[in-house]
């Protein structure tokens, strides 16, 4: 199964973008992001908490950075499922964010459709077994 961080939806204007930045399984089945990695649950959990208390700042491109503010983070796990009185099956697992856009060029390009997708950066270690 693969996947990637499609933007679903986004308010004009407030110039908020919302979406997947990344999801790990969907009904149990691990998903292949783009860049062909599947990521655990667990070590995207901590990606996220470490993004969240240390940057919050969304880029363009992983170039250029400040573009974004982050304004909503959440990481669907089955013990939040449980927690929630949600079914498994009714969302992925995997990391949901909302980012308020600074940048009206990056805006623009939002709107528009250019960019249609969130991207996490980061640095791992590929597990090949």
């Amino acid at each position: 199964m693969k996947t990637i961080g499609k933007i679903s939806t986004f308010d004009d204007e407030k110039k908020m973008a919302f979406g997947w930045a990344s999801v790990s399984e969907i009904d149990g089945v691990p998903v292949t992001d783009s860049e062909g990695d599947i990521i655990p649950i667990a070590e995207l959990e901590k990606a996220a908490y470490d993004f969240v208390e240390v940057y919050r700042a969304g880029g363009e491109m992983h170039e250029k950075n400040n573009v974004a503010r982050l304004i909503e983070s959440v990481v669907f796990t089955p013990e939040k499922f449980s927690a929630m009185g949600i079914a498994a099956t009714e969302l992925p697992l995997g990391w949901w964010v909302g980012f308020k856009i600074v940048d009206d060029a990056v805006w623009q390009k939002v709107k528009s459709g250019e960019y249609n997708m969130f991207s996490i950066g980061g640095k791992a270690v590929r597990n090949n077994g």
